[in-house]
């Protein structure tokens, strides 16, 4: 999917948080910090399909039930939102 600037909708330059797609990286460290493990931790005891619901409906209330336009920062968010309630399905799924 395309932008209105020709960019693809998964171009983080606009990121809030801009890191390199490590979807598509091989190289993948089997080592993890307590910060990582904290958060994983969170997802195992609260539920990945439970996270991803309230990700979900934060994303549709702010994009779809408020009167506030959003620059670019602000989309980029809300994409950054979206992949990580997608990214809990997908893990929901699994298990």
């Amino acid at each position: 999917m395309q932008t209105l600037d020709g960019s693809g909708a998964d171009s983080n330059k606009n990121s809030v948080n801009p890191t390199i797609d490590a979807r598509h990286t091989s190289n993948f460290s089997s080592t993890i910090t307590s910060a990582e493990a904290d958060i994983l931790y969170l997802i195992d005891t609260q539920g990945s399909r439970e996270l991803a619901r309230s990700l979900r409906m934060i994303h549709d209330m702010a994009l779809y039930h408020s009167d506030i336009s959003f620059d670019e920062p602000q989309k980029s968010a809300l994409y950054d939102l979206k992949l990580l309630w997608e990214g809990l399905e997908k893990i929901g799924e699994k298990v």
